[in-house]
C-alpha cells in the first residue's frame, strides 16, 4: 500500500501542476479525477467522483488574488482513497465513494492555506527575477522559474502523500466497522451531493427559480434507483 500512495502521490502532482504550469484544464477535477481512476482502474468512480467535486467548487474561481480551494488535491485524494480502499475491501460501493469524497473536501481547503504560504515565498524570487531581467540574465530567470515550479511540485507531493498515508489505511479499517446506520447515512450522502453541486452551480449561473424544478427530479431519479437498487 505504501509504494502505491508514492505513487499516486508523485503522478497526482504532476497532474496538479496544470494548476500553474501550462494549464490545459487536465487539473479540473472533472478530468484529473477520471484520469486517476483510470490509472487506478477505478474509472466509473473517477467519474463520479470528478463530477461532484467540479459542481461544488464550480464557483470558485481563482480571480484576482484570490485562491481558491485546491479541488484538484481533493479530486486525487477521493479517487485514490475509493479505489485503494475499495481493492483492499474487495468492493466500491456508494457508500465508500461519498466517505471518501467528504474526507477529500477538507484536503483540499488544507492544501489551500499550504498553497498561499508556497505562493507568498515566491514572491522573494519573483523580485530577483525582475532584477535580473534588468540586468538581462536569462539563465538566472530561468533557474528561478524551475525552483518555483519545483516548489509547487514538491507541495502538492507533500500534501497527497500525508493525506493519503493516513486517510486511506484508517479507511480500509473503519469502513467494514460501520453499522447500518452510518452506511444508510452514507447512501443518501452519495445521492444528496450531486444535488448540493447543481445547487451551487444554478446560484452561480443565477437561475435560483429553477433549484425547485431540478430537485424534484432529482429527488424522484434518486427514489427510483433506491427502489431498484441500481
Amino acid at each position: 500500500m505504501f509504494t502505491e500512495i508514492v505513487l499516486i502521490a508523485i503522478c497526482g502532482s504532476l497532474l496538479c501542476l496544470d494548476r500553474v504550469f501550462v494549464q490545459t484544464m487536465i487539473s479540473r477535477p472533472v478530468i484529473i479525477a477520471p484520469v486517476m481512476g483510470l490509472l487506478l482502474n477505478n474509472l466509473y468512480a473517477g467519474l463520479i467522483i470528478g463530477a461532484i467535486i467540479e459542481l461544488i467548487w464550480v464557483d470558485r474561481l481563482p480571480l484576482g488574488t484570490y485562491i481558491p480551494p485546491n479541488d484538484s488535491i481533493a479530486a486525487v485524494v477521493a479517487v485514490a482513497i475509493t479505489a485503494v480502499a475499495g481493492a483492499h475491501l474487495g468492493t466500491t460501493p456508494p457508500q465508500l465513494i461519498a466517505l471518501s469524497v467528504l474526507l477529500a473536501l477538507p484536503c483540499g481547503m488544507v492544501a489551500k492555506q499550504a498553497c498561499i504560504l508556497v505562493i507568498k515565498s515566491n514572491d522573494a524570487l519573483s523580485d530577483q527575477a525582475l532584477e535580473d531581467a534588468k540586468q538581462n540574465n536569462i539563465k538566472s530567470i530561468e533557474r528561478k522559474s524551475y525552483l518555483g515550479l519545483l516548489k509547487i511540485f514538491s507541495l502538492y507531493a507533500l500534501c497527497l502523500f500525508t493525506f493519503l498515508v493516513i486517510l486511506v489505511p484508517v479507511v480500509v479499517w473503519i469502513y467494514p466497522r460501520f453499522n447500518g446506520t452510518l452506511l444508510n447515512a452514507l447512501s443518501l450522502t452519495y445521492y444528496f451531493l450531486p444535488l448540493l453541486g447543481i445547487a451551487v452551480a444554478i446560484n452561480m449561473l443565477k437561475l435560483r427559480s429553477s433549484i425547485p424544478i431540478v430537485c424534484a427530479i432529482f429527488l424522484i431519479v434518486a427514489t427510483i434507483l433506491e427502489y431498484f437498487h441500481v
